[in-house]
């Protein structure tokens, strides 16, 4: 389980952090408000490219503590900048690196319970990361990443998978 998780979610947080520095310079580049990227969305009813990394890093930190038995970090959604954005994906990976394999023995049977918005969830713990916790991550990701390349990102698949 931790091989599963913790390795992918630090991998792809790196990688979103990688295409939020290209973001910022083509910003610069073209005098683009950095506020007015980090506002885009794909579609009016989806959420803004901050909150997109937002929930990333929250998906990542849960699936950490959850699988591996421990409380969840909170992390108050504040974020305006590409700076701000970056500290916070450096936190989340620092929390998964601070995780030990031996915390995730016996994940996969684990109970896992936890509120999504008004609605209360129950998994165990592989199916937590199987059809919960990895989709949900990637989502989140590939959103910010969409809404990047959408918006004249230089950015490619080698960005997104970036090892």
């Amino acid at each position: 389980m931790f091989d599963s998780s913790v390795p992918v979610f630090v991998q792809f947080l790196a990688a979103l952090s990688g295409i939020l520095k290209k973001a910022e310079a083509h910003c610069a580049a073209r005098k683009i408000d950095p506020a007015v990227m980090l506002s885009m969305r794909l579609y009016p009813d989806m959420f803004p490219l901050t909150r997109q990394v937002q929930i990333a890093t929250d998906a990542a930190k849960g699936a950490g503590a959850r699988l591996s038995g421990g409380e969840v970090p909170s992390f108050p959604d504040t974020e305006k900048t590409f700076d701000e954005l970056q500290e916070r994906i450096v936190k989340t990976i620092a929390f998964l690196k601070s995780l030990d394999a031996k915390g995730f023995e016996g994940a996969a049977a684990r109970d896992i319970r936890f509120k999504a918005g008004a609605q209360e969830r129950s998994f165990k713990g592989d199916e937590y990361l199987r059809v919960w916790a990895l989709p949900n991550f990637f989502f989140h990701v590939t959103t910010a990443y969409a809404i990047l390349r959408h918006n004249g990102v230089e950015i490619g698949k080698p960005d997104y998978l970036a090892r």
